[in-house]
């Protein structure tokens, strides 16, 4: 295992932070896909899950490198956020936006392609994996050149250059409450179908974009785009990005982090980055995929106490009772219902909420006309 330590812009005098980066296995690969993995946990600070399956896949992969078992190259990032991990106000972490800014750490990321597009034109040829690395070099140039003003801009820099010639991104966060779920581009669902199977995944959200580039589409969305672009030329479109939500942000224990994990490292065996003696069995997928823009949110009325109907990962039907919200002034109670047949997937994460505010997640079949399919 070797370390790297990535010091950040100093924000203010006498302050200092870092991200820490943890590299396993041979540089390039010696298999096929995937020949670079990267995984980092808690971008979104307050998500602590993702943080404690780092730390056991770290042993693990720690293990696997001194029996000679990597057949890829591994970059860890445990702590991905040191700037919302130290947000605290009145006892409360302050981990999904940045104080300073208001911006969410988890959107806008650098997608770079239309810089890059016109060069590219002139260098890509009819060899498929030529072609990939020039892309990749020409993402990372772009990147590592690209002006940081501030401590937040230096840490979405650092982490995107960590991954921006991965293969395989694993992107490792929670949700409010609910079963674990996963987000990936659709054109890569068959690459990402085994992970939701081995995570035993409640939904599996698939999606082109989302629209305000979160980390994993910023890694995945300049191939789609290039291809586009240059028709001409075979561009590859197997840089696959992946977020996987662990759950609840109150699943933090070793049982649950210590089955994470292990589908993790079941997934890298079944893809040839882990040596394994025999193949390895994959579960049956529990739902199928579904498209994120099929995600119905049920919203708070009013402001009140909720109360939840239905079973946090259950199959519900359309008009089934999934929450009760009941205003103890007024003694009024509304219950919200399932507009569309899915799989009930987010709960609030507390038992009070305001008139707007997010209650339930439905992961349906269908899509449904919505523009946002992220939220704040």
């Amino acid at each position: 295992m070797r370390t790297e330590t990535h010091p950040l812009l100093s924000s203010s005098l006498g302050t200092q932070r870092s991200i820490t980066s943890f590299h396993f296995g041979p540089t390039g690969g010696s298999g096929g896909w995937p020949r670079k993995v990267y995984i980092q946990a808690s971008l979104h600070a307050g998500e602590i899950p993702g943080m404690l399956v780092a730390h056991l896949l770290r042993q693990q992969f720690a293990d696997l490198e001194a029996r000679g078992l990597l057949q890829a190259e591994i970059v860890l990032v445990p702590v991905a956020n040191p700037i919302g991990l130290a947000q605290q106000l009145h006892y409360q972490p302050q981990g999904r936006f940045d104080l300073e800014t208001g911006e969410n750490f988890n959107r806008l990321y650098s997608e770079p392609s239309a810089q890059i597009i016109p060069q590219l034109a002139q260098q890509l040829s009819a060899d498929v994996d030529a072609n990939r690395s020039i892309i990749r070099q020409a993402l990372r140039s772009v990147i590592a050149s690209q002006a940081v003003n501030s401590e937040l801009q230096s840490l979405r820099q650092t982490l995107h250059l960590l991954a921006v010639d991965a293969d395989l991104v694993l992107d490792l966060h929670c949700d409010f409450a609910g079963p674990v779920h996963i987000y990936a581009h659709s054109e890569h669902w068959p690459l990402v179908e085994d992970l939701a199977a081995h995570l035993q995944c409640a939904t599996s959200l698939l999606a082109d974009e989302y629209g305000v580039m979160p980390f994993d589409e910023a890694i995945f969305l300049p191939w789609a785009r290039i291809r586009a672009a240059l028709p001409q030329f075979p561009v590859p479109f197997d840089s696959v990005a992946v977020t996987v939500e662990l759950r609840g942000e109150g699943d933090v224990n070793y049982t649950l982090a210590g089955q994470d994990s292990q589908a993790i490292v079941r997934y890298l065996t079944g893809r040839g980055v882990i040596a394994a003696a025999t193949p390895v069995a994959v579960p049956p997928l529990p739902h199928p995929a579904t498209p994120l823009q099929g995600s119905q949110t049920l919203i708070a009325p009013h402001a009140g106490v909720i109360v939840m109907r239905a079973e946090l990962g259950s199959v519900v039907q359309l008009g089934d009772a999934i929450a009760d919200v009941i205003d103890p002034i007024s003694g009024s109670t509304t219950t919200l219902c399932a507009g569309t047949d899915g799989v009930f997937y987010v709960f609030a994460r507390h038992p009070y909420v305001t008139r707007g505010a997010t209650v339930a997640k439905i992961a349906g079949a269908a899509p449904l006309s919505k523009k946002n399919l992220l939220g704040a």
